[in-house]
């Protein structure tokens, strides 16, 4: 108001008050008589009865403002005593944290100097005002339930990056993070705290004692005999770790939990608040009473019936009252126990929010009579109330706090005008708005009353023997059967309690969504798109600053309110218009991605940076999509990209030299807990660490006015006549067809790159309570079991154990409800549906995508990050509870997710290391399970044929490791020995043993499925081995050579291994090693059954001798077997030495899985194949240098025993007499003779301790093996000719020379020249070009 007087002119003179059609029949203004009573009756002078009417003195418009002045004067003292200090406290007032010389460390302080954000090791930072004397208080609101000490300290406390408050003589702090009070020492108080807990610090300095309190209840005294005295004084304060935060209420807004006796150390604005209780106690009166013109009387009527129909005695009435109410209403502290109180108090009847109009009607009449900014300062003030009232809230059985909140939120946000004005410039921009739409978890289940909730409590109790919970128990008892039931029924009641704030937040975003309220410019939907689009830029941007982000627990419930919200939307928009999609068949089309139409910051492309994209794929632009790129803006964007490494520098140099008053922008994140945008980045260093981001690039020209996000209207974004909008550039591909409105598209749009954002992680990180229930539940039922077998003379067992099982039973009873709390939050069946249609929507995009050819390249590399999460989170973390095989269209979606990780795991149109990855990886996981697998076989013919034909691409240059493992999950299940789920070894060992990953940490459940092997795949790669033999010898080639690369670095990590155990000073091995070397043996064993999978498969690539490299790959074979059963299985070697050591990280490496892949491999080629390829299988075998038959007798555990024959024996060492000493890998090995020293002294390894691993048939196959292998090695130690060393190979020494070279007629064996000409092409010894290979002979007179 341009007055604040007695004067009556009316400033908003352009706002249309009523229609006429809505004007009563009696508007006007009424007499002096009823108008004095009607003022009168308003303005009452006192609380006591008035006087009669006539001796009142007539009141009217031009007396009533010294009336109203004089009202309200009435009772305030004469002096305000604002510059009084009050005894006890010394400093300034308001209170504030002190930026300028009391804190240390690094700190973010918002704007209010009232929040505050940790940014180095341990940052403490201490109020502006003391207190010396009295009793005080103060409210510290936990944003983060991390490590923080919080309390009070003197002048003369000295804190650093590893002391803070509660560390020194006289600092006394209260650490809900470990629940434990602190004064240099310290000892176990009060409770844990969670983020949404208020803590209450109180002081008594008369008595000298400090309490705490957590939202409103007493802690207990935790401090008693305080120093106190002359000198002696004490300030708030608060050390806080990295990334947490918390906001401080010293009074400047009403204490939520104030306590008797206690003063905060702010003063309420005492003379204001009396006034405006008064003045709202006049608005009260306008509102509960009527004027009857025609009886010239005053009427009673409820305050809810009140409308604004544009009386001119009422709003005059009115105007009065708001010339003085209204500059209070921008106070945050008059707003919040005044305004907010009473519009809580008009919704406390009940129903719906519809049914209470009064809250539109005072909103209307506060933008009617307000000034514009008094209006915009209240309603930001009263939104950031709410929100902060709304989080933290205590949890109670039925929500009521937050529903009440929530409520109030809705009719404020229902009026066109505030909603409009509060998405522009608050919801987004000052306050964390989707706090609105979270629903914290109760970290105490009984405060949040759910002990009352969810009386009877269950867990499993029923386990197979891998620790698995059994879905469907077939023993369980009718009390566990009655408690189950009854567990469930508390489930759902709380699921319902839930779903009702959930409808509430879901509303509040459907008015955030109203694309029709345009009477008063532009819609809310397109306000908050934007808005929307710049919070996900500030998200994404901003992943290196992790106190920047929208914590991932918010984005959870955000994303799923927002999906209910859009697909409400989008089918009440299909509704009203034919032939457009329904929300079941959506997804976002490709052209949205090249367009320039949505900004993609700088997430990554699936052909690369934007820039090359533009540069390279212009001519398809213009010929798919006639789409032109300005050549200015590539230019400009090669520049950009050539002065990256140059601003990159540049951003890294400090840019805020000063601690103190140096104003740096922030993201509206960095705000604690609502406030958004602070300025002010202490240091104790002088020096700021944040790096600005890089300006973004302007959108790329595409025929069309390119705008900033925060500038685009309507039409930019659905379009016009002649202007697509959105979806500008549609591909010839692409459908011409109605999809959804344009603004919906890039909401998905935006939903989908949310979710990759955080929220997959924090549905993995909320799966660890499940864990936890199981690991508690298997321990209470192991102990169970040992108090029943426990011996009644061991009393004092028997004490512990009933101990343990009380407590486990305790842990597990908080645990389950929690669950059911988290069950019903985030793992609902109605939140899988949410994530299932969210992988849908990216499967679809993916498709009509790669449609568009190389256009593709376009494509963010989220969606296929999001399709592949999106499963792993349904297969993982919705089970139990929620199952796939439920879901509408399971079986399909498998089939499209499995189509399209076979395609584009080896697309050369992804170009990003990360993404192809991620993809291999998928494709490894999707191969463990039944359901997927058989999804993988249903995909069309010609892309399995594909797919395979990529997998077996040499080893070379690529991920081969998640290569081989595919293959190996095909096969697993059909090698020898090869059904285990686990390793039989480690059965044998503790439970958790087994559970430790294999090959990779990302595919360690994957590697624990049960087999199941895929034929039909088999039988593709058998197909692709036997046409094309130039692919089967590269890729033979690679395997071989991976193989003796993964076994050679798995010997010399051991070697290292047993050397530093061995070392006197040093008796521990680095973690790391462990790991590789575990790695090295697990890709070992993995390498060796893809060769058993292949012989098995294609044994002519080995045994048919007219293919030109199958007798090169069969020597390379034998060489690598050899060698590896030398290593494995000679008597006290250093494999046996380092398993025996049984360090943890090594769990896996054991005799077993590698002697049974060889074993496999050896048994294929000498006793399932044909006799003549057997033959040669011998022969190469046995004319290997490194062959011991010492080796292959240890595979049956008859390496020491005197039942083996002596001729055998015999042979074996007349055939290693008649061959050289190689210097190959397995030179060095020296086993001891099979009756040797020390041969008895261990228990052999023999298949047939593995009888529930090898089946009878296969060990008869081994034994014949064995026999055949002596037989073929006696015939060969008879018929040795002993050969002179001219005529071995000068190359290996182990063979003849049968070779030789043109045209320098150098000679060598045949396996050594066609290894060597592999890979090159000149002579060994000349190094001339070797242009031909002859067999050689040698002359019969030599």
């Amino acid at each position: 108001m341009s007055t604040k007087g007695g004067g009556t002119a009316l400033t908003r003179r352009n706002y249309e008050l009523s229609s006429d059609t809505d004007k009563p029949r009696n508007t006007g203004i009424v007499n002096e008589r009823l108008l004095s009573d009607y003022l009168h009756h308003v303005f009452p002078l006192n609380k006591q009865a008035p006087p009669p009417a006539p001796l009142r003195k007539p009141l009217s418009f031009q007396d009533l403002g010294a009336h109203l002045e004089r009202l309200l004067s009435e009772g305030e003292p004469a002096d305000d005593g604002k510059d009084q200090s009050v005894e006890g406290r010394l400093g300034p007032q308001p209170v504030v944290l002190d930026h300028t010389s009391g804190f240390e460390g690094l700190l973010f302080v918002d704007d209010d100097l009232l929040g505050v954000i940790g940014h180095s090791n341990f940052s403490s930072i201490r109020a502006t005002t003391c207190i010396y004397k009295g009793k005080w208080a103060y409210e510290v609101l936990i944003s983060s339930q991390g490590l923080m000490q919080i309390g009070w300290c003197t002048l003369n406390c000295r804190f650093n990056q590893e002391e803070g408050v509660g560390d020194t003589p006289d600092s006394y702090a209260y650490d809900g993070n470990r629940v434990r009070k602190w004064n240099v020492t310290t000892t176990n108080y009060g409770k844990s705290w969670a983020a949404g807990d208020i803590v209450s610090c109180l002081i008594d300095l008369d008595e000298g004692n400090i309490t705490f309190c957590l939202n409103g209840q007493s802690l207990g005294t935790a401090f008693v005999d305080i120093k106190t005295g002359p000198g002696v004084a004490y300030f708030p304060a608060i050390s806080l770790s990295f990334k947490e935060s918390v906001a401080f209420n010293f009074g400047s807004r009403p204490l939520r939990y104030p306590v008797d006796g206690y003063l905060p150390l702010q003063d309420p604005p005492s003379a204001d608040l009396a006034r405006a209780h008064k003045l709202l106690g006049y608005i009260k009166n306008v509102l509960s009473t009527s004027i009857d013109i025609q009886d010239e009387r005053l009427l009673e009527r409820e305050c809810a019936l009140w409308r604004l129909h544009g009386d001119p005695t009422v709003l005059i009435t009115m105007a009065h009252i708001f010339n003085y109410f209204a500059p209070l209403m921008c106070k945050v502290y008059l707003v919040e126990d005044v305004l907010m109180s009473f519009l809580l108090g008009i919704l406390e009847g009940g129903g719906s929010v519809d049914e209470h109009p009064l809250i539109q009607q005072l909103l209307n009449l506060f933008w009617l009579l307000m000034e514009e900014h008094e209006v915009n300062e209240c309603l930001k003030q009263l939104m950031m109330s709410l929100l902060r009232a709304y989080r933290f809230s205590p949890i109670i059985p039925d929500l009521g706090f937050q529903i009440h909140y929530l409520r109030l939120t809705t009719a404020i946000l229902r009026h066109e005008k505030s909603r409009k004005y509060l998405l522009n410039n608050v919801l987004f921009d000052v306050l964390r708005s989707v706090v609105f739409f979270y629903i914290k978890t109760p970290l105490r289940v009984k405060e949040a009353g759910l002990e009352e909730l969810i009386p009877t409590t269950w867990w499993p109790t029923h386990f197979d023997k891998e620790g698995k919970d059994e879905r469907e128990p077939r023993d369980e008892t009718a009390d566990e059967r009655l408690r189950r039931r009854a567990y469930e029924r508390g489930c759902l009641r709380l699921k319902k309690r839930i779903e009702v704030v959930e409808d509430l937040q879901v509303q509040i975003l459907r008015l955030l969504l109203n694309n029709k309220d345009k009477t008063t410019g532009e819609a809310s939907r397109y306000i908050f798109l934007n808005k929307f689009r710049k919070f996900l830029q500030e998200n994404a941007s901003n992943r290196g600053h992790p106190t920047a982000l929208c914590p991932p627990e918010y984005m959870v419930c955000f994303l799923h309110r927002l999906i209910t919200a859009v697909r409400a939307c989008w089918d009440e928009g299909g509704r009203k218009t034919a032939g457009s999609l329904g929300s079941e068949e959506a997804y976002v089309p490709p052209q949205i991605f090249y367009n320039g139409k949505v900004d993609y910051f700088d997430l990554q492309r699936l052909g690369g940076l934007l820039s090359h994209l533009k540069k390279t794929l212009k001519d398809d632009l213009a010929t798919k999509a006639n789409i032109i790129i300005d050549p200015a803006e590539i230019q400009a964007a090669s520049m950009d990209d050539l002065d990256e490494d140059e601003e990159s520098g540049a951003a890294q140099r400090p840019f805020g030299a000063a601690a103190v008053g140096g104003a740096l922008v922030r993201p509206s994140w960095l705000s604690s807990p609502t406030l958004g945008r602070a300025n002010r980045f202490l240091s104790t260093a002088a020096v700021s660490l944040m790096t600005p981001r890089r300006p973004l690039a302007q959108p790329e020209k595409v025929k069309v006015r390119t705008l900033a996000v925060e500038q685009r209207t309507e039409e930019d974004i659905e379009g016009s006549v002649g202007n697509d909008g959105l979806l500008l550039g549609r591909p010839q591909e692409e459908p011409d067809r109605l999809i959804a409105d344009k603004s919906l598209l890039e909401i998905v749009d935006g939903i989908v790159m949310m979710y990759n954002l955080s929220v997959h992680q924090q549905l993995g990180k909320m799966v660890v309570v499940a864990d936890d229930v199981h690991e508690y539940a298997v321990a209470l039922k192991d102990t169970e079991e040992k108090i029943a077998r426990c011996p009644a003379r061991r009393a004092d067992i028997l004490d512990e154990l009933q101990k343990s099982q009380k407590v486990f039973a305790e842990k597990l009873n908080h645990l389950s409800r929690r669950l059911a709390w988290i069950n019903a939050t985030i793992y609902a069946k109605e939140k899988m549906l949410d994530v299932y249609w969210l992988l849908c929507v990216c499967i679809r995009t993916i498709e009509h995508a790669d449609h568009t050819g190389s256009l593709f390249a376009f494509t963010p590399e989220f969606y296929l990050n999001v399709a592949m999460n999106a499963y792993s989170a349904l297969k993982n973390y919705f089970s139990p509870s929620n199952s796939m095989e439920e879901l509408p269209g399971y079986e399909e979606t498998l089939t499209q997710l499995a189509a399209i990780l076979a395609k584009h795991f080896a697309d050369p149109r992804i170009v990003g290391t990360d993404i192809k990855d991620s993809l291999m990886q998928a494709l490894a996981s999707y191969v463990c399970y039944p359901q997927s697998l058989r999804a993988v076989e249903r995909i069309p013919d010609e892309q399995r044929m594909a797919m395979m034909k990529n997998l077996l691409a040499p080893y070379e240059q690529r991920p081969w490791a998640q290569t081989n493992w595919i293959l190996v999950r095909l096969w697993r299940g059909c090698g020898f020995g090869y059904r285990y789920t686990r390793l039989p070894h480690l059965l044998k060992t503790k439970p958790e043993d087994a559970n430790l990953p294999s090959l990779q940490r990302d595919l360690s459940i994957a590697s624990f499925q049960k087999p199941c092997p895929s034929l039909l795949l088999q039988r593709h790669m058998a197909a692709l081995l036997t046409t094309d033999k130039d692919m089967a010898a590269s890729f033979l080639n690679s395997v071989l050579n991976q193989l003796n690369w993964a076994f050679s670095e798995f010997i010399g990590m051991i070697q290292e291994i047993q050397q530093a155990a061995e070392r006197p000073e040093r008796n521990f091995v680095d973690t790391r090693q462990l790991k590789v070397c575990a790695t090295c043996f697990d890709l070992s064993v993995s390498l060796l059954r893809v060769l058993e999978m292949t012989v098995t498969l294609v044994p002519e690539i080995f045994l048919d001798w007219t293919r030109p490299s199958a007798e090169l790959l069969l020597r390379r074979l034998a060489q690598l077997l050899n060698q590896v059963l030398n290593r494995v299985t000679a008597e006290k070697n250093l494999f046996d030495r380092v398993v025996n050591l049984r360090l943890p990280g090594l769990e896996s490496v054991d005799h077993y899985p590698i002697l049974v892949a060889v074993t496999g491999i050896l048994v294929r080629v000498l006793v399932d194949g044909e006799r003549q390829g057997m033959s040669r299988a011998a022969s190469v075998l046995l004319s290997d240098p490194c062959f011991q038959l010492h080796s292959i007798q240890h595979l049956l555990g008859e390496a020491g025993d005197s039942s083996v024959p002596a001729v055998a024996a015999a042979a074996a060492a007349a055939a290693a007499a008649a061959r050289p000493a190689v210097g190959s890998l397995a030179s060095t090995v020296a086993p001891a003779a099979a009756g040797g020293p020390g041969a008895s002294e261990r228990r052999h390894f023999s298949l047939h301790a593995y009888t529930d691993y090898i089946s009878v048939e296969e060990k008869e196959k081994v034994e014949q093996m064995l026999a055949f292998l002596t037989e073929e090695s006696k015939q060969a130690a008879a018929s040795t000719v002993p050969t002179s060393e001219e005529d071995l190979c000068p190359i290996c020494y182990a063979h003849s020379i049968s070779a030789v070279f043109k045209p320098c007629s150098h000679k060598s064996c045949k396996a050594c020249i066609n290894q060597h000409l592999m890979n090159n092409k000149d002579c060994f010894f000349c190094k001339a070009t070797i242009t031909g290979v002859e067999d050689y002979s040698k002359p019969a007179s030599s």
